[in-house]
């Protein structure tokens, strides 16, 4: 009885697996159908607003109690520089590979436009608007907070970040007196990840949930004619994946394909709900078992949520190419190069708004001469496609967390061995037990 039991449970992985196969399926049957999504979408919504819930609690109190711990605002100013850094060499290498990639390949050419069916833009437009009135050097100036509460309200996470360090800071430099609320703040981290393992049980619903509504409002059919520029959005962010971040991987003695194997339940989920905030929680605590220090993972995944999204970044470049090739525009070098530049600039002044990487390319665009129109031909696929990219943000965020700890020399390489073996030895013991039950 109790093997019967352990076998129908299963693992995390395999129940959001289960979900996202029985969402497509349901959704496929019932495509067209209004209905549908009018009962499954609460129940997604619900998930990701469970998710929201936790976030920035736990946030804030790993920030406080990793931070107080290093209390040194030199180290701390260090690993700001040293992640900064990094985010910026990764995000820009993504950015080329999305340009050489369209450039190859070029999946815009000979596209017949009749044959594509547009999707109203009106509200991705409307936040365009309001982002790019901002600009970078607001975000900047935005991550000083002038009121704290009001940033928690609004789930600003870069004020938040700024006064979580702050706050940890000051914690350290008043000794014994810190104890206290040191102790609070480890009490909250430990209860908060306790709270995201009772939500993440709920999650095989809200993949379900996710995918039927996606499903069921664009079908399967939508994707024929944008086929090749989605086969060529997936290529290109595996080969960055394997290429490039098992490259980085490589340079501090880590290998990515470990990575990926440790993180296989968060990137099922993060591909099927297209949102990072859902394994945000789990994201930081493998990553201090696989080595990197509280304070090094509580600043870099979270900070690289807002500056280093590889997948968005690659996509980005590689869309504004497709567009142009479909309206039979010819980008010079010279203008393939200031593209770049100005997705350097705008993709770092509007992350964090909602569908960031839309907004990004509606700001983009017209400065480079290419129609904004055209995104409307890519956004009956933009979920699809965001499933991919958000899994490349994710591994990218781990990566750094990692990189950034092995370059401040504070990753514990053997504490990281360990964790992987006991994944691999309880894999190995699963399968034992599949094999005993057949």
């Amino acid at each position: 009885m109790e093997k019967k039991k352990r076998k129908l449970k299963g693992g995390l992985a395999t129940q959001i697996l289960i979900g996202l196969i029985l969402g497509v399926i349901v959704g496929a049957i019932f495509y067209g159908n209004p209905n549908l999504p009018k009962y499954l979408q609460p129940f997604g919504t619900i998930f990701l607003r469970l998710i929201k819930m936790i976030v920035i609690p736990i946030v804030i109190s790993c920030l406080i109690v990793g931070v107080a711990g290093v209390g040194d605002m030199k180290k701390v100013g260090m690993l700001a520089l040293k992640t900064i850094v990094y985010f910026e060499i990764m995000t820009t290498i993504a950015l080329i590979v999305g340009l050489v990639f369209a450039n190859i390949f070029h999946p815009g050419t000979g596209v017949d436009m009749s044959s594509l069916t547009k999707t109203n833009i009106a509200s991705y437009v409307d936040t365009a608007k309001k982002a790019t009135n901002k600009g970078f050097v607001d975000t900047i100036i935005n991550i000083f907070p002038t009121n704290i509460m009001d940033s928690l309200s609004k789930g600003d996470m870069l004020p938040i970040i700024f006064f979580s360090v702050m706050f940890g800071l000051g914690v350290a430099s008043i000794g014994e007196k810190g104890k206290p609320i040191l102790n609070f703040f480890q009490g909250v981290e430990d209860t908060m990840f306790w709270v995201t393992n009772q939500i993440m049980k709920t999650a095989p619903i809200g993949v379900f949930a996710l995918i039927g509504c996606t499903v069921c409002n664009f079908g399967l059919k939508s994707l024929i004619p944008l086929g090749k520029l989605m086969i060529l959005v997936y290529a290109g962010m595996i080969f960055f994946i394997l290429v490039f971040m098992g490259i980085a991987a490589k340079l501090v003695g880590n290998s990515i394909i470990k990575i990926i194997r440790i993180l296989k339940d968060e990137l099922l989920l993060a591909f099927s709900t297209a949102s990072s905030e859902t394994v945000l929680p789990r994201l930081m605590s493998k990553m201090e078992k696989y080595g990197c220090p509280s304070a090094t993972v509580s600043f870099v995944i979270p900070t690289g949520y807002t500056f280093n999204l590889d997948g968005s970044t690659l996509y980005e470049s590689m869309a504004a190419i497709f567009i142009a090739q479909l309206y039979g525009i010819h980008l010079s070098i010279g203008a393939q190069i200031s593209l770049v530049i100005v997705l350097m600039i705008t993709s770092k002044g509007i992350a964090g708004v909602p569908g960031a990487s839309f907004v990004v390319l509606l700001a983009t665009l017209g400065t480079c001469g290419i129609p904004i129109e055209g995104l409307a031909f890519i956004a009956g696929i933009d979920r699809l496609l965001d499933m991919g990219r958000t899994v490349v943000n994710v591994v990218g965020n781990s990566l750094a967390s990692i990189f950034v700890a092995n370059w401040e020399h504070v990753y514990d390489k053997e504490k990281g061995e360990k964790y992987y073996q006991s994944i691999i030895d309880h894999k190995d013991h699963k399968d034992k037990l599949k094999s005993v039950e057949a």
